[in-house]
């Protein structure tokens, strides 16, 4: 046993255990705060339904291509090699796929022995003109991907929107928990100079109640705003898409407040207006389709085809491989008009009876649409003009606060007032504290608001940007 190597083993073994231990329990880099721009665009370009909904896109772009494809000819090949009897009967067998078709004389007599047969072709088929049947499901097929854009349009607008509501929810609860934390922080102070007041038998015992029961109530509100604050944290990640934990910086976002407004859209230039007027065009699209039904069909043809058997008409049969070479060959060229079945008509009525009548529901629905968008607009105007008016307000409503709770907690110390003044007043700056930064985040989501209702977060993310 060499020891000396022995023990070297164990040391590296010792090492490299180390080394994997203190890899393990090194802290992971947790990812960096994300601005509201950030967050919008991550979404945008991660979130499952956007994804999905560009692939509907795709899908649609290729049924333009289908659809298209009905203007190109058809030619079918053929080749075929078989071993078969050639036995064969007078008469006629109706359409049917079980009996395969035979050709030839009947021979004189029924035998069991087997020929080799071969039969080549190519057959070209091509509808010059067909009345506007397929250049109505080109048309149907290009409202379809209209269609489809605009919905990846809407909802791409709607993750957006998702997301930058649950970002200024976040930002919201996060001043709230710190309104309610310096709410705390006062109720605090002042219980401890009540106890000692109290205690030096300056004060009753019952303003030391009075301010315990304010300090736990202030206690519970944070509390509260605490766990709207998870809450909120929990939702922004769900609809970020990710499954840790997601932080926000949005100080620099209500260090300032916008100067410029979103300005309005054409209601009808709106994703779910655009939306809901391509199903219309769609259904519009669908009526012509049907209305092209019932024409009739004009083909040019052309066919040509070769044949070998190793079956002879007096009745011999050629043996080895007689059969697999073409003894015969033949063309033909024509026009083929076929004519659709008479007995439809009623089927197709009622078909194209639906296709109005769900062009009309279309049509309802887009009307409702801009009176629902037109709605929309009014509200987020309102929205901005009242959030702007109200963050105006805030701070003079914070100032006259804290001056009251200055001069009521001084007026305590010194004996004119009561615990009840200095807890009124407390509650009335934690009030405006919370309103203040509250107000700042509402002038931001009625910015929002007044981009989703034009359909467009570009000016938004534009306000954003700005230095």
């Amino acid at each position: 046993m060499n020891r000396p190597r022995d023990w070297l083993r164990v040391a590296l073994l010792l090492l490299s255990g180390s080394a994997l231990a203190s890899a393990q329990e090194a802290p992971q880099a947790s990812p960096p705060p994300l601005t509201l721009d950030q967050a919008i665009q991550y979404a945008t370009d991660h979130y499952p339904t956007i994804r999905a909904a560009l692939e509907q896109v795709n899908a649609s772009v290729a049924g333009i291509d289908v659809a298209r494809s009905a203007y190109l000819p058809h030619l079918d090949g053929l080749w075929q090699s078989n071993r078969a009897t050639a036995n064969n009967v007078f008469g006629q067998v109706l359409t049917q796929n079980v009996i395969p078709a035979m050709s030839g004389p009947v021979l004189p007599t029924a035998s069991g022995q087997s020929v080799w047969g071969s039969a080549t072709g190519a057959f070209f088929s091509w509808e010059p003109f067909d009345f506007g049947l397929r250049h109505a499901g080109v048309a149907s097929a290009e409202a379809a991907l209209t269609r489809a854009r605009a919905g990846e349009t809407l909802t791409r607008l709607d993750v957006q929107n998702a997301v930058a509501s649950a970002y200024l929810v976040v930002l919201a609860a996060q001043r709230t928990v710190t309104a309610a934390q310096a709410d705390l922080d006062r109720r605090d102070v002042l219980l401890r100079a009540v106890r000692s007041l109290v205690a030096n038998q300056l004060r009753p015992g019952a303003d030391q109640s009075r301010a315990e029961a304010e300090r736990a109530a202030a206690q519970t509100r944070l509390f509260q705003a605490q766990q709207t604050l998870t809450i909120g944290h929990a939702t922004l990640a769900r609809v970020l898409g990710s499954a840790g934990a997601v932080t926000i910086a949005g100080d620099a976002l209500l260090a300032r407040l916008p100067a410029t407004d979103v300005t309005p859209a054409a209601v009808s230039a709106h994703p779910l207006a655009q939306a809901r007027q391509a199903s219309v065009e769609e259904a519009h699209a669908q009526e012509d389709v049907l209305a092209r039904t019932d024409l009739p069909h004009v083909f040019l043809q052309s066919s040509v085809f070769a044949r070998g058997s190793g079956a002879n008409p007096n009745g011999t049969l050629d043996g080895s491989v007689e059969g697999l070479g073409l003894d015969r060959a033949n063309w033909a060229a024509g026009v083929q008009v076929v004519f659709p079945n008479v007995f439809d008509f009623s089927s197709l009525r009622a078909r194209k009876a639906a296709a109005e009548a769900t062009t009309r529901a279309d049509a309802a629905l887009y009307d409702e649409v801009l009176l629902l968008i037109t709605s929309q607009q009014q509200t987020a105007a309102a929205l901005v003009t009242t959030a702007r008016a109200v963050a105006a307000n805030t701070p003079i409503q914070l100032a006259a606060a804290q001056q009251s709770e200055m001069q009521a907690r001084a007026r305590y110390d010194a004996g004119l007032a009561t615990i009840l003044d200095v807890a009124d007043a407390q509650s009335l700056l934690a009030q405006a504290e919370a309103q203040d930064q509250l107000a700042r985040v509402d002038v931001w989501r009625a910015l929002l608001a007044a981009a989703v209702a034009r359909g467009d977060l570009a000016p938004f993310l534009s306000i954003l940007r700005q230095p």
